[in-house]
């Protein structure tokens, strides 16, 4: 089958009897001709003509596009963020790009430095690890930048945070509070962001419940259900006497639920659940899983309020938003 070839700018300036000059100026709205635009809008209706939107971009440095760069968009929580950002980007005329980096800095580096090729407009970039390779090219982008994770203050990009660590540390206490004991945490890497922060959160806990710690008590996998699941099988077979868990994310608590029916263990009855982010899998697991709300869906919004911001040329110095974390308590912990 032979392909239709394409209508161009020439036929749409021949059937309007105006300059190709013309046609360009009345499409790009620079000018105020009204007859010679009706004209050409005829032409384009006439032929066919679709204008380039590669040729169009490279003339006025716009692309109409946003890219969202995070490490899986199989995971719930960026989900919920993708489910409010291309809304409120959708809303001021942008389309969405979704890039998954599996949280490998190289990845990462390589999204910042390709966005001098004006591919996008904007990025809001979600990184598990903040190196000072990503500072020294967030210090650089060609274009805004938002960041949702924590950041040092002096990084010059708009920021949107969670607090993991006080999130972790009211599961923690509503753990110590329903009569938990020995309570275990299956974390995420400890060399991320967030790992580190709920790390942090859950030993704060302990301290604030009056129990101790115990490092036999502490797994860190990847924030993944099957990691979770493995670890949770080994640490609660060596640990019988464990009576409630925390897992870093929802993904590594339902790896937790799946072990404990593993190993013929009652949730709640023998051991409490406890996960983070508070994502859909939650409400919808059996038993239906009390987890920390981190605001996925808010920090989502949020970073995109403010990348259109500059977008629209707002030059005000840099904003640090932290949404505060909730717990929602269902009957994993009751």
């Amino acid at each position: 089958m032979t392909q239709r070839r394409r209508p161009t700018i020439h036929e749409v300036a021949r059937v309007a009897g105006v300059s190709i000059s013309s046609v360009s100026r009345a499409l790009n709205g620079n000018t105020s001709n009204a007859d010679m635009v009706a004209r050409v809008n005829a032409a384009v209706r006439e032929v066919g003509y679709v204008p380039s939107v590669v040729a169009q971009s490279l003339k006025t440095r716009h692309t109409g596009q946003i890219a969202f760069a995070m490490e899986d968009i199989g995971n719930a929580a960026y989900l919920e963020m993708v489910r409010r950002i291309q809304p409120t980007l959708r809303d001021e005329g942008y389309r969405l790009l979704l890039h998954s980096t599996g949280a490998d800095v190289e990845d990462e580096l390589g999204v910042l430095a390709s966005l001098s090729q004006n591919y996008v407009d904007g990025l809001i970039l979600c990184p598990l690890r903040v190196t000072d390779r990503h500072v020294e090219a967030l210090r650089q982008t060609a274009v805004p930048v938002v960041v949702i994770g924590l950041l040092p203050d002096d990084v010059p990009v708009d920021n949107v945070r969670a607090d993991s660590r006080v999130g972790a540390r009211l599961a923690v206490e509503h753990l110590a509070e329903a009569g938990a004991r020995r309570i275990a945490f299956i974390d995420g890497p400890l060399d991320t962001v967030p790992g580190r922060a709920r790390y942090d959160g859950f030993r704060s806990g302990l301290a604030a419940a009056g129990l101790p710690e115990d490092d036999d008590l502490v797994r860190f996998t990847d924030f993944q259900f099957d990691a979770g699941r493995r670890a949770a099988r080994e640490l609660l077979t060596g640990h019988p006497d464990v009576d409630a868990v925390l897992g870093a994310n929802d993904l590594i608590a339902m790896g937790v639920l799946h072990a404990l029916r593993d190993l013929g263990r009652d949730v709640p009855g023998d051991v409490r659940v406890v996960g983070m982010d508070d994502t859909p899998l939650a409400a919808t697991s059996f038993p239906p899983l009390s987890s920390v709300s981190l605001g996925s869906a808010d920090r989502g919004r949020i970073a995109a309020e403010l990348l259109l911001r500059r977008l629209d040329g707002d030059d005000a110095p840099p904003e640090r938003v932290t949404v505060p974390p909730s717990l929602n308590v269902r009957e994993s912990s009751r």
